[in-house]
């Protein structure tokens, strides 16, 4: 497997707050790659700092390859990357369908999925495509905003709490879903404060804290870990 990202001393910021302190980690492609953390320990700062949504960067991050430390957002993006906010940014006043035909697609892409395809992963929003975003329940407004950049053609997937406040019932259908991406060849990596969400899907582990990451293994290591994690983490 090639390599999607590759991260190497990041130091990040928001104005004068330093907010990451050497960040350093790896996702290759087709992997499930799951940032572990206390609430602030620098979760979704990193996945920001990816697309270069803080303020000022330091260090390396290669997308696919190429470095991207110096570029702006909106040439970011175009390399490949779906980025899923804990907000979701649902427009409201558009229906489903619309919401989902929105984003443009990739120059580069191979091609995203279809919306019938969207609508096989997730039979919620063909039921409701006609449905304005203010009618959608949380978990339909997740499976939406999931599945505007299935769309985009992205390939490496940054998902910020998807599960946040979910029903069991839809926690699993994006359970489902994460596997599903994988075995089309997806890479997604993933904030997640539900550790029982997060633990069957993950590939691999980064548990961050204070902005850097403080530990890194791979999914069989997992039970072996949970003593240090439990007193990480609190799980």
């Amino acid at each position: 497997m090639g390599t999607a990202l590759r991260i190497t001393g990041l130091h990040a910021w928001y104005g004068e707050s330093h907010v990451l302190h050497g960040v350093d980690l790896e996702v290759r492609e087709g992997e499930v790659v799951t940032l572990l953390g206390r609430n602030g320990a620098g979760r979704t700062s990193t996945l920001r700092a990816i697309l270069g949504l803080t303020g000022s960067r330091r260090g390396s991050i290669e997308v696919f390859g190429r470095e991207t430390i110096g570029l702006p957002t909106h040439r970011i993006a175009p390399l490949g990357i779906g980025y899923c906010p804990e907000e979701r940014g649902i427009f409201a006043s558009l229906s489903v369908e619309e919401n989902l035909l929105l984003p443009p697609r990739l120059r580069n892409a191979a091609g995203g999925m279809s919306v019938e395809e969207i609508h096989e992963l997730f039979p919620n929003l063909a039921e409701r495509r006609q449905s304005p975003g203010t009618r959608l329940s949380g978990g339909e407004q997740q499976m939406l905003a999931v599945g505007r950049i299935l769309r985009t053609g992205a390939r490496l997937l940054l998902l910020d709490e998807i599960s946040e406040g979910l029903a069991p019932v839809i926690v699993q259908a994006l359970a489902a879903m994460i596997r599903t991406l994988r075995a089309k060849g997806y890479t997604v990596l993933m904030v997640e404060q539900n550790f029982r969400f997060a633990a069957p899907l993950a590939d691999r582990f980064y548990v961050m804290e204070h902005g850097r990451v403080v530990e890194a293994f791979a999914a069989p290591e997992l039970n072996a870990r949970m003593p240090q994690l439990q007193e990480l983490l609190g799980v």
